[in-house]
């Protein structure tokens, strides 16, 4: 038997047999627990897959809002996404706080370099509590060299409106922001309509190519506890790339997921603030995916 993998970015294991399924997140830390890498690797473990960080930046935050941040060195950044890739692989990756563009350029061309599929970005670049957590001239950067390498790019209608430099006041503006962001390069778009008023929530996912737009509609849960809510849905999104799910799927079944987790915590406080999702509401058993062998 050939022990080769048939995918070369798989290395092969010592035993050569069933692996993980792997998802990495390349984010910043909330050391509130509530979102950033913390927030996805709960994601990752409920939904039964493997998962792994390359931290961007530490957050010193809470439910309240960030009181500082400290940027990790880009050499540092890449040597992580590095130690990841070339010891246990990856089969999806989630992106979220890139707060400067030396930062930025080092994401992207890890990914150029390992070939790293299933990429999903989320363009941190507010917190729930207001805080900005991004440099205006990495927001140039985000378009130009990540936007084209990603599978979809899930900004929220603040973070939209700031990549397209208006405000996006309704469903019909939605329509028209996510064509909009499909033009500066991205090849699909899930626009979070959950800043809109109303008693309903709608996303949007546009696709390149004429897709016609999918429309995930959940009635607003009346609760506090948001915090980390766009951070679970991107690295959800992730996770079910990672499983095999087609685009429309993964995103389906992630809105489905964080539906859920914001149901189950909504009365559960935590913090004097904006408090998190509750991520393990139904954990799955861990996947295992096997390996076809030449």
């Amino acid at each position: 038997m050939n022990s080769k993998p048939l995918d070369p970015r798989v290395p092969a294991g010592p035993a050569d047999g069933p692996r993980y399924v792997r998802v990495l997140s390349i984010a910043g830390s909330d050391s509130g627990g509530g979102a950033g890498i913390q927030a996805d690797l709960k994601t990752f473990a409920a939904l039964g897959c493997f998962g792994m960080t390359a931290i961007t930046a530490i957050t010193a935050q809470n439910t309240q809002g960030v009181r500082s941040i400290h940027g990790i060195p880009p050499a540092m950044l890449r040597d992580q996404i590095d130690a990841v890739v070339e010891d246990i692989g990856v089969d999806a990756v989630k992106i979220g706080m890139l707060h400067a563009p030396g930062i930025a350029e080092v994401v992207a061309d890890a990914i150029r370099r390992h070939a790293l599929p299933n990429v999903v970005l989320d363009p941190v670049m507010v917190a729930t509590s207001g805080d900005r957590l991004i440099a205006p001239d990495t927001v140039a950067v985000l378009v130009d060299a990540l936007f084209p390498l990603a599978a979809v790019v899930t900004p929220n209608l603040d973070e939209a409106g700031m990549l397209l430099g208006r405000r996006i006041a309704d469903e019909a503006a939605m329509e028209t922001a996510a064509q909009d962001l499909l033009a500066l390069g991205a090849n699909a778009v899930l626009l979070k309509g959950g800043h809109l008023p109303g008693d309903a929530l709608v996303d949007l996912l546009a696709r390149q190519g004429g897709a016609q737009p999918l429309h995930l509609r959940a009635a607003r849960v009346d609760t506090r506890n948001g915090h980390g809510t766009g951070c679970t849905l991107s690295s959800a999104i992730a996770a079910h790339l990672a499983i095999g799910l087609a685009l429309p799927d993964a995103v389906a079944a992630a809105h489905a997921y964080v539906q859920a987790a914001i149901q189950a915590g909504a009365r559960v406080r935590t913090g004097r603030g904006s408090g998190p999702l509750d991520h393990g509401h139904a954990p799955m058993v861990q996947r295992i995916a096997e390996h076809a062998w030449a």
